[in-house]
């Protein structure tokens, strides 16, 4: 059926004279044959030959003695491709970093970090590739994590996401009350404060709202000490708990601002509504704004988004990842609100990646500053996408603290004769998982749940074959 042009459903495209044939076997043969494959060989438009292919898989076993022996591999492959020179590729993956599921949450993270090794000339089945391999590390870190450093950020983020949300769909989902104040009293007391400020009193502790900013950024971020008025209200106002006590939080603030008791200074640039009304304040007199509808929670969604983007910027622009311009497409205002929330989704997921590689792997500006450049670029054309992998070019050594004394996800050898068309190559791999889906196992996926490299458990591994011929038609 697969060589017959008739069968417009297996939707081939053009009709070949000879396509590709794969044919799935049940692996009850001695072999344990999976796949059986022959694909064309092709210079130009003719076909000069074919390749015939066959798969076999074995396993889960953990006894090594049962692998091949590469010497053998090797005298093999010369005898059946009667070929004199053969050389050897080889390739191995290694986990550094995969998140383990969560207590009390009955979702498993996806996010990993893995690094491809390959080298050339390979010595023994299963070595440890040489400290000048070739490797790329790829990264796929979810956000959200509670172990994070900047948890409480994500968290932050939450919140402007919810009230962004509430705008396309007129329905607000309010958190929790975490805090020990409700939010209308922390604003209540920060406006208090300011208007003894202005009329000369002196206000004993740290009231200038620096308190409020999460600890998430300790140790990875340096706390900004520029929050504006409006920043610090918004480190006041995410614990607002219903829509009743945030429009009762900016009526005391309008009013206040009406009053003339308070002259907050806010950042220059600043579009958000409320530091419209502050700047007019200055000149005493501030257009009404009617504090229903969505008009309130937009009011809060903006100084949320104004805040949290001065947050990201002071990060890559601190740790001298990005500059200001590389990163004008996150933090531009000349799109609409939920655009403006979907870049900073952006920027915090290229943050969480960040902070990984630099607490998990210890890396340098020297590894961050491409591996930002990557991020930054894929981001500015693709929509976000938390499960999209990173790849970053290092070099082995880099890592190899991480896995040298761990077992590879995957480790494979490519013995190779012949060139161009009349390449032959044979394939031994193992790997921890089954390459054959259909392979007929309840022992599947048999990695350990440790989050931390270097276990020294011994691995459960597949063993997969692909032996390959070749017939010439001239």
């Amino acid at each position: 059926m697969a060589q017959n042009p008739n069968m417009t459903h297996l939707e081939l495209g053009e009709v070949v004279a000879l396509p590709p044939l794969w044919i799935r076997c049940d692996g009850s043969d001695p072999e344990h044959t999976y796949w059986l494959g022959a694909e064309p060989l092709k210079a130009g438009n003719k076909i000069t030959g074919i390749n015939l292919y066959m798969v076999t898989c074995d396993g889960p076993t953990a006894d090594k003695t049962c692998f091949a022996n590469l010497e053998e591999l090797k005298m093999e492959h010369k005898i059946n491709h009667h070929s004199s020179v053969v050389t050897t590729k080889g390739f191995a993956q290694y986990e550094l970093i995969r998140a383990a599921a969560i207590e009390d949450t009955t979702v498993e993270s996806e996010s990993s970090i893995c690094v491809d090794i390959t080298w050339n000339t390979v010595d023994k089945i299963l070595e440890t590739p040489p400290l000048i391999s070739a490797a790329t590390l790829n990264i796929g870190l979810e956000s959200g994590d509670p172990r994070s450093p900047v948890y409480q950020l994500y968290r932050e983020l939450q919140f402007l996401l919810g009230l962004a949300e509430g705008l396309k769909t007129g329905v607000t989902e309010w958190p929790e009350l975490l805090e020990s104040e409700p939010a209308f009293e922390l604003v209540q007391e920060f406006l208090t404060d300011l208007k003894k400020q202005l009329d000369g009193y002196c206000v004993s502790g740290n009231k200038d709202g620096t308190e409020a900013v999460d600890s998430s950024m300790k140790s990875i971020f340096s706390e900004r000490g520029d929050l504006d008025f409006a920043e610090q209200l918004w480190c006041k106002m995410k614990s607002v708990c219903s829509y009743q006590e945030l429009v009762m939080c900016f009526t005391l603030i309008l009013k206040s601002l009406e009053r003339g008791e308070i002259q907050p200074w806010i950042h220059h640039g600043s579009s958000s509504l409320l530091s419209k009304l502050i700047q007019q304040s200055y000149h005493g007199k501030i257009e009404a704004v009617a504090l229903t509808g969505i008009t309130p929670i937009q009011m809060l969604l903006e100084i949320g988004l104004d805040k949290m983007k001065k947050d990201y910027v002071s990060y890559f622009i601190g740790q001298e990842l990005a500059t200001l311009t590389y990163l004008d497409y996150f933090i531009s205002t000349s799109v609409d609100l939920q655009e403006q929330v979907h870049r900073v989704q952006k920027l915090h997921h290229m943050l969480e990646i960040m902070v990984s590689c630099t607490v998990l792997l210890q890396f340098k500006h020297e590894n961050l500053f491409p591996l930002t450049q990557i991020c930054m670029k894929y981001y500015r054309e693709n929509p976000l996408d938390e499960k999209h992998v990173f790849q970053l070019p290092i070099r082995s050594a880099l890592v190899n603290k991480f896995y040298q004394d761990d077992h590879p996800k995957v480790w494979k050898v490519d013995i190779s004769s012949g060139h161009g068309p009349k390449e032959v190559k044979t394939t031994w791999q193992v790997t921890t998982n089954p390459l054959v889906e259909h392979m007929t196992s309840n022992n599947t996926g048999l990695l350990s749940d440790s989050t931390v490299a270097g276990s020294s458990e011994e691995s459960m591994y597949f063993i997969t074959v692909v032996k390959c011929s070749q017939v010439q038609f001239t």
